[in-house]
């Protein structure tokens, strides 16, 4: 890869191979010693940052953060978790953040890491979750939730402005200086110790004077030690000045809502050891927008590469890592065709395809015949095809989330106000006692707004979809893959193909209609013709379903701190609503986001999307220069 083409891929590293050993060929440096890689990895960073020591004396749900600026063949990550795994308490959790310009090809990684067999588990489960090449940050969830690595592809001193952390140890990684001088610049000696607290301790294989004397400029006590093997000297450092770094309390935390939204946090929250009670008005998970039999995971990406589709680039991505791992009995990778259905949207995918280049992993353009040949069914046009997308079972994805010991449920609790009772918050409900907490997280979808205690004017508003169910012997053929366009189509399940939905602005009624059937059958008719038997009608064995999207200005969701109508938060109390039709998709990654906002960890998202997701945009007096998806 040249690094010239569009959109967000990047360019890969170089290797030259040489005695088995890889060598950029960018930089003309090696990746790690000659004589021992991961020794070297013991003694410069987890020695020299006292890492064994420090491990041991975690206490319960502590987090402890190490930050590196070169991931190259992932050896040091590595080594940190192995030597977490051996040292650190079962509860305490890994959180390792690093950047890459250069990031090696998978390929690449697999063939450096298997020198070092004694890894090979470790190995193959960063081999398995390693990123696609491309730009911007990537959140790894491993280890069973144990461990969190916050992988940066791009600039290290871009990387250093966008993150939000705060590192207990650091490793100085990245090519000798007079290889690579531009890692090693005033800006990026002077984020590390904006990324430091008081107690971070610092290594680098490097022991040049310009490199000791900036880190000392920015208040680190330093100095050099023995290096590794024949290497004569190495740096070390700590900083003595600043305040410690704490943990955000949490205490009793409460999530409204049990569908997709509110069942992702209380899941990911619970996997991080939290008590979690989740209240719902339902009798089961998934009773509202997220009860429907079937639901497609893709996103629609904009031509134009901007935040927005970097959003929904990093959530469709992420997404298609958790599912497969955390729910992979309702999870069905079929694939993915969004279809050319009209000339409109064939002259959006072209423009879209000149402007951007994708790895074929994530997506690639398909003509009609190998789109008829990859769902199986007769497609009049192509269009993208995304082979790691498919569908889900959502009210079964929302049971499997909540099945964990630390999350108690409360069903049938409709809740009528929430308010703050002596710095906690406590939700009552009809002829429920009423549920107290430290923290809340309304995810209660279009009903969210019922409940926020404050006043103003939220540009959030509820959107009726009705589905169609269609018994599979109504149509010539049934699809083998998800098909999207007009409408869209899933493969069969028990006997049904679901297909919808229609988006009924101003439209309060939660009964079934006719005519909404009718308009869905319609829609995939006329984006598959010939596919429905011929006089279907909406009476014939048709189901169907209601439910209400919620859905804001900009069509973003709506994820952070609750803020009242002047836009000052609210302590203690969380939002995650606004994920309109695509909540399969925002849910793993914004989940993940909300929970490291909740505890204090590193986010998930760079300064540049979090502007997109906090509710404060949604106060009806913000404005915002960004045009809606």
């Amino acid at each position: 890869m040249d690094g010239t083409t569009g959109g967000p891929l990047i360019e890969t590293a170089r290797l030259a191979w040489r005695d088995g050993q890889p060598v950029s060929e960018q930089f003309g440096d090696v990746y790690f010693s000659r004589e021992n890689g991961l020794e070297e990895t013991r003694y410069v960073f987890l020695h020299h940052n006292h890492l064994p020591e420090r491990f041991r004396e975690l206490s319960d749900k502590d987090t402890f953060v190490i930050a590196e600026t070169g991931f190259g063949t992932g050896l040091n990550f590595l080594a940190a978790w192995q030597a977490f795994r051996q040292y650190a308490p079962a509860s305490a959790r890994l959180h390792f953040v690093s950047v890459e310009r250069y990031p090696l090809g998978s390929a690449d990684l697999e063939r450096a890491l298997a020198l070092w067999p004694e890894l090979a588990p470790l190995a193959r489960e960063l081999a398995h979750n390693y990123p696609q090449p491309l730009s911007g940050c990537h959140r790894l969830v491993m280890d069973q939730a144990r461990v969190r690595l916050t992988l940066y592809f791009g600039d290290a001193v871009e990387a250093f402005d966008s993150l939000e952390f705060s590192a207990d140890a650091w490793f100085l990684d990245g090519f000798a200086p007079a290889c690579n001088p531009g890692l090693w610049q005033d800006r990026l000696i002077r984020q590390v110790r904006e990324h430091s607290h008081r107690g971070t301790t610092l290594a680098t294989f490097t022991a040049v004077g310009r490199v000791r004397r900036a880190l000392s400029d920015v208040g680190f006590r330093m100095e050099r030690v023995a290096g590794f093997g024949p290497k004569r000297d190495m740096l070390r450092g700590v900083l003595e000045q600043g305040s410690h770094r704490s943990a955000e309390p949490t205490g009793q935390i409460l999530v409204v809502g049990a569908g997709i939204a509110g069942a992702m946090v209380a899941r990911n929250l619970a996997v991080r050891g939290y008590q979690v009670t989740v209240a719902d008005q339902g009798e089961s998970p998934g009773a509202g927008a997220s009860g429907n039999p079937q639901g497609a995971l893709y996103a629609k990406l904009g031509v134009q590469l901007n935040d927005q589709v970097r959003l929904a680039l990093a959530a469709l991505l992420h997404a298609q890592r958790f599912y497969p791992a955390e729910t992979p009995e309702q999870w069905h990778p079929t694939g993915l065709l969004m279809m050319g259905y009209s000339e409109h949207e064939r002259e959006r995918q072209q423009k879209f395809l000149r402007a951007n280049t994708y790895p074929r992993t994530v997506l690639y353009p398909v003509d009609d015949q190998k789109a008829s040949d990859l769902t199986g069914i007769a497609c009049p046009q192509g269009g993208l095809w995304f082979p790691r997308s498919g569908w889900l079972e959502p009210a079964r994805v929302c049971q499997s989330l909540l099945e964990h010991p630390n999350i108690r449920t409360e069903f049938q609790f409709r809740a009528t106000r929430l308010l703050p009772c002596n710095n906690r918050w406590c939700l009552s409900g009809e002829g429920r006692q009423d549920l107290v907490a430290d923290t809340v997280i309304l995810a209660a979808g279009h009903l969210t707004r019922q409940l926020m205690p404050v006043t103003g004017e939220f540009r959030i508003k509820a959107i009726r979809g009705q589905i169609t169910g269609i018994p599979s012997d109504r149509l010539t053929a049934a699809p083998r893959a998800v098909v999207t366009g007009a409408r869209y189509l899933n493969p069969p399940a028990d006997g049904q193909l679901v297909t919808g939905a229609t988006f009924d602005l101003r439209d309060n009624d939660p009964l079934v209609r006719t005519n909404s059937h009718q308009e869905n059958l319609e829609g995939l008719d006329s984006m598959l013709p010939g596919l429905l038997a011929p006089r279907i009608k909406p009476t014939d064995d048709i189901t169907g379903r209601v439910s209400f999207r919620c859905t804001t200005h900009d069509y973003q969701p709506i994820v952070g701190p609750l803020v009242n109508g002047e836009g000052n938060t609210l302590g203690g109390a969380w939002l995650f609503t606004g994920l309109g039709s695509k909540g399969l998709m925002w849910t793993p990654l914004m989940a993940e986001y909300l929970a490291d906002l909740i505890t204090g960890e590193p986010l998930a998202l760079p300064h540049s999307l979090t502007r997109r997701v906090h509710p404060a945009r949604c106060l009806a007096a913000a404005r915002t220069s960004e045009s809606p998806a």
